[in-house]
């Protein structure tokens, strides 16, 4: 069975600060739902017109998991604290299996 990511992009974050409300609840909503966290901000080296922000990278065991945490009432919960001024492009993707 083929796993599944959440890929995030953050190009803007205008008030770190309140992302960390979100990261609080984020968290156990994502490895309550079997995710483990591989990626948080670390190093980048983008190319051709890569974004250099902050990357998050998530595996869960197969892609339906990884839609089924997303849609979770805790996640969602998560998702409200999201603040206003963080631009993000999020993507679950099914792994190659």
């Amino acid at each position: 069975m083929a796993k599944g990511y959440w890929a995030s992009v953050y190009p803007a974050i205008s008030d770190p600060e309140r992302l960390t409300a979100y990261e609080k609840l984020a968290g156990p909503a994502v490895r309550a739902g079997g995710g483990r966290l591989l990626s948080r901000g670390g190093r980048v080296v983008a190319h051709e017109a890569g974004i250099t922000q902050r990357v998050v990278l998530i595996e869960f065991d197969s892609f339906e998991q990884a839609v089924a945490a997303y849609e979770s009432e805790a996640y969602q919960k998560a998702l409200v604290a999201l603040p206003v001024g963080v631009e993000r492009d999020f993507r679950i993707i099914e792994g190659i299996d």
